[in-house]
């Protein structure tokens, strides 16, 4: 009798073992998703961020930035869910100040600034830097769309105003490295960019008949092509003028020099 109260001891001690570790286990793995969906929640609002401190370079409507500041609340409120400690109190007063800049442009008349007198910088830094936010930029506004959060409309005029911005980036950056070609003498290589540009330019123009930048692009890389064309024509060599037989026959009659 005392060996077999003995085994159910045993057995329960087992049991209480196990039942331990499947409890700790569980434990466990709670808090590495909850570390993993933090991480990825800061990993959200670090790369909204990022976009929103270089809006400056580029003419940002406010549509835009209510879906930015909008994507950092949803990412920040998925934090507080998670979080603990000093850096649940962190996010809870970002969530506050991200709240107040929403309500702000919200209220504020809607602002559209115009594409046509953007101009690139002159750093080819912060021009590497504006391509790249554009980049980012256009993919999150096609995921918040995809998650039903930006109306349709918005979505196309946004969209169809990135596209414009990254095409007028692309023309300068053909026609900047055409000029550079020209100059290394690569005469056929910077031909062929400035006739890519230019027919970029005319795709632009369709879509915008009335913007100025068009038109002073599509005049400086037609003259730019002028110039091409031109110093093409002077750097091939001239063809050697065929003798006549008559200097021929002179040459083999002349007396012979004495030496």
């Amino acid at each position: 009798m005392s060996l077999i109260l003995v085994l159910i001891l045993i057995g329960a001690l087992l049991l209480l073992i196990i039942g331990f570790s499947i409890v700790q286990q569980q434990k466990e793995r709670a808090e590495a998703e909850r570390r993993v969906e933090v991480s990825r929640q800061r990993a959200i609002i670090d790369e909204t961020d990022a976009v929103l401190s270089n809006t400056g370079m580029t003419p940002s409507s406010s549509h835009i930035m209510l879906v930015l500041y909008r994507r950092i609340q949803d990412a920040l409120e998925q934090s507080i869910v998670h979080a603990s400690g000093q850096l649940k109190s962190d996010y809870e007063r970002r969530l506050g100040d991200i709240k107040m800049q929403i309500t702000t442009v919200s209220n504020s008349p809607s602002q559209v600034p115009a594409i046509e007198n953007f101009r690139l910088p002159d750093n080819d830094r912060q021009v590497l830097e504006l391509v790249k936010t554009l980049k980012k930029l256009k993919a999150i506004l096609r995921a918040e769309h995809n998650k039903g959060k930006v109306d349709p409309s918005i979505f196309a005029e946004e969209e169809m105003r990135i596209d414009n911005l990254q095409l007028r980036i692309n023309v300068d950056s053909m026609i900047s490295r055409a000029r550079a070609a020209c100059f290394m003498k690569q005469y056929g290589s910077s031909k062929q960019m400035v006739t890519k540009a230019l027919n970029t330019l005319h795709t632009i123009k369709a879509q915008t008949p009335n913007d100025p930048f068009i038109a002073r692009k599509v005049d400086e890389a037609k003259q730019l092509l002028d110039e091409i064309m031109g110093a093409q024509k002077h750097s091939e060599p001239s063809a050697p003028k065929p003798k006549k037989e008559g200097d021929d026959l002179d040459m083999l009659f002349q007396p012979k020099k004495k030496w």
